[in-house]
Parts: C-alpha cells; structure tokens; sequence
C-alpha cells in the first residue's frame, strides 16, 4: 500500500473481539526468521500504536517487545524509551516469577551503570534492598529507619524489642541481668516500631542489637529517676536499663544517654546509642 497526499499506506479496521485492524503472520520454522509486521520510517515512528494499550507484544519463547537502536550516543538514543506523561510512569515492569526482576538491566561493556536513575529522588525503594559489588551514590542515601545495627545469634529465638542484651561465656546474646555489666552488647532494635536504618550480617538465629543511634530501650526507673541526658547502664531487671549512678562502675558498660524521661517505674526510654562504650567521652 502506498499512501500519497497524507494518506495511510495500509489500513485496518475491526470490530469483533480479539481481532486485529491489521495482522501479520511470519511462518518461517528455523533462521532467525523475520517480523509478522515490518514498520519503517526516515523521519518519524516505524510502528506507532494507540489505544487502551497502544503496542502490546507477546513472546511465547523469547521477547515481548524488543528494541534496539544504532544512533549515536551524543543524541540521547535509547533502545527502549517510555515517556509518561500526565500521571503514568515512563517504564514499568511486573514479574511473577520467583528470583526474576521485574524491570533489569545490564551493562555489556563493564563501563557504566546497569541502570540509571536520575531525580529526585533518584531511586526509591519499597523493601529490602541487597547490594553485591560496591555502590556510588552521588547525592543523599536517606534511611527511614534510626539506628545501625548488627545481628548477633541470640540464646532466645525472638527477643523482644527494647531488651537490653550482654555477650555470655558462648559468645551469644542474651538479656542483662546484673548492674553494670562491662559485657553489654547494646539493644534490641525495634521498639515502637522504629526499624534499623542499617543491619548488618544478617542470620538465623540473630537478634538485632542496636550499637549506634537512636533506639526505644527497656528501662528501670525504681533505682532513680531517668531524665534526658543521663547515662544508662545494665540493670538486675532483666532486659532492662538503669541510671548510672555510680560513673567509676561504669566505665565499659554504658549503653548510651537517654533522650526521654522515665520518673518512676519500668517503661521504655529512647536512647541515643555509642557503640564506643568505654570512651571517657561518655563520662
């Protein structure tokens, strides 16, 4: 079909469901065969599509839709380009199967990044994220959560959040239970609700302790009142933190400076959290 004065080349019409306006078939059973349907333009759109979804592709043993491109680099080519204008996203992918992604990306040519995000902000993620090789982030890297935290295999399978934890004699974790303890390990992260911004060495087994920031801790204001500034140390309670009262006992067994009152009673405290416990700094 050849379209003069503005005038369609080919053009289909059709009706019944599940239909197409217009269809092509490639019947060819080895090669790399060719297109059911061939577009090609100089100067605009070899195929363009629209509708409720303008262009689908189907693949049954290989690709849904393919795309590739041979400009150069310089005029910001791209093999696949979506644009979501108005309120649509400009690439969207969904995967079911397990371990598969549902958008990928791979960089041949071990040069440059697999994919690029740029925005603000440049990535978002819901979930966990695994990071295998290094990673360059060139603005902000911004945690929702408030403390670092390490997992360390525990004696109870589900500490609560807030425990105050020591390291026993097999090198697990497990609630303090004297008075300044120099084996404080620090706390359970996660009370209120608030999760570590950061965990390391992720285990079966493990509890998440809480060595550096901010954290809701277990504490014991029957010894003395717990006012904001005051350095926490292990209590006889179990689990529990108590004010510091004597600063010679406490030197290797500060768990860190409260930032929240506790007048009486047991109740949780939030802690601003030093992994570097022994520091004179603290006293």
């Amino acid at each position: 079909g050849e379209g003069l004065d503005g005038g369609s080349g080919v053009k289909g019409h059709a009706r019944g469901v599940g239909t197409a306006g217009v269809a092509g078939f490639h019947t060819a059973t080895d090669g790399d065969g060719g297109p059911g349907v061939l577009g090609e333009s100089t100067r605009g759109r070899g195929v363009q599509g629209q509708g409720v979804v303008g262009v689908a592709g189907i693949g049954n043993a290989w690709i849904g839709v393919y795309g590739e491109t041979n400009a150069v680099p310089e005029s910001g080519s791209a093999g696949v380009w979506g644009d979501g204008k108005g309120t649509g996203d400009g690439v969207k992918g969904v995967a079911n199967a397990p371990g598969k992604a549902a958008v990928c990306g791979f960089q041949l040519g071990n040069n440059g990044p697999g994919i690029f995000g740029q925005g603000n902000p440049a990535g978002w993620f819901k979930g966990n994220v695994v990071v295998e090789g290094n990673i360059e982030v060139t603005g902000d890297l911004l945690l929702t959560g408030a403390d670092y935290a390490e997992a360390l295999t525990a004696t109870e399978p589900d500490l609560d959040a807030g425990t105050v934890v020591i390291i026993n004699d097999d090198g697990r974790v497990e609630p303090c239970r004297r008075e300044y303890d120099t084996a404080v390990a620090g706390v359970v992260s996660g009370g209120r609700g608030v999760r570590p911004a950061i965990v390391l060495d992720r285990h079966d087994g493990a509890a998440e302790i809480a060595l550096m920031g901010k954290v809701w801790c277990l504490a014991d204001a029957h010894p003395a009142a717990i006012r904001p500034g005051d350095l926490l140390t292990t209590s006889e309670t179990p689990g529990h933190a108590r004010r510091v009262d004597d600063p010679a006992r406490a030197m290797g067994a500060v768990i860190g400076k409260a930032l929240t009152l506790l007048a009486d009673g047991r109740g949780l405290v939030r802690v601003l959290v030093c992994a570097m416990r022994g520091r004179q700094s603290w006293q």
